[in-house]
């Protein structure tokens, strides 16, 4: 199953290129008072809100999903959590690249561990990306993006894949600077999700998808998750040790080499197998 989120936060069925309305499914998350729950109440419903969209399908409104403002189809996570350095070469690339390495020595995910990206950094693709810091170089990272379906706590490497509710597209956009990369990479709009969350059943390896991105037509990157250094599982594993991981937390897995920058006028357009293909303008 596909599931949008799109214009005034309605929810949508993708059908191929149709989008069916079905936001009448939300009807059934229990209303909270204040504090709410932690984590992002559409995703920790997701169970009692599949019956519903299958009740509600036939009478949803049907358009063209091009036809639609696709936002991030998780609106309230808790956090963005990212893998830095997760392909060998990537790592390559940075070392060769000034622009990339600002004169660091580049490690591995191993050394790093993972960071967290600011949450008002989140965007749906058809809201685009807003540069900022433009006297410095700004890069595009497209990654495959896991969606936590549930509280998850040091969890094992073979139960990781039962946390998980989908799998979306992400961009991880950049400022290259001497700064941590959790400031460069937080900037409003350079943490890309959509066009959807696929549900976990339809994915059964998340560690075998071809993916690739290009800008204005030109094919920039161009990999398969089996070359990630620590794979879905291990991350989901590693990451709960550190953190409590709640419904519609996401982790951003890391991406390969090709990186380049970006200018307002571009065109970007990122493809995962299964999940799709999503359009980013760049403003």
């Amino acid at each position: 199953m596909r599931i949008c989120r799109y214009n005034s936060d309605k929810l949508g069925l993708v059908k191929g290129d149709q989008l069916i309305d079905v936001t009448l499914a939300l009807d059934v998350i229990p209303k909270s008072g204040w504090p709410r729950p932690q984590g992002d109440a559409m995703v920790a419903n997701l169970d009692a809100i599949f019956p519903e969209i299958e009740a509600n399908r036939k009478m949803g409104y049907v358009q063209g999903v091009n036809n639609v403002t696709l936002k991030s189809p998780v609106a309230n996570p808790t956090k963005i959590i990212a893998a830095p350095a997760n392909y060998m070469d990537y790592i390559a690339e940075a070392w060769v690249d000034a622009e990339i390495n600002f004169g660091r020595d580049i490690k591995t995910i191993d050394d790093y561990g993972l960071f967290l990206k600011a949450n008002s950094a989140l965007v749906g693709p058809g809201e685009g990306i807003t540069l900022g810091h433009t006297d410095r170089r700004n890069d595009h990272e497209i990654e495959l993006a896991v969606i936590i379906g549930r509280t998850a706590k040091n969890v094992t490497y073979d139960d990781a894949l039962d946390y998980v509710a989908g799998y979306s597209i992400g961009l991880d956009n950049t400022v290259r600077g001497v700064e941590d990369r959790s400031l460069r990479k937080s900037l409003d709009s350079y943490a890309v999700l959509g066009p959807w969350i696929t549900t976990a059943d339809e994915i059964e390896n998340p560690d075998d998808l071809n993916f690739r991105l290009t800008v204005n037509g030109e094919i920039r990157q161009d990999s398969n998750t089996k070359c990630l250094i620590v794979d879905c599982r291990k991350l989901i594993e590693y990451a709960s040790r550190f953190y409590t991981l709640y419904p519609g937390d996401i982790i951003m897995t890391g991406t390969p080499q090709g990186v380049g920058p970006l200018k307002p006028g571009d065109r970007l357009i990122c493809e995962v197998d299964i999940i799709g293909r999503m359009e980013i303008d760049v403003l």
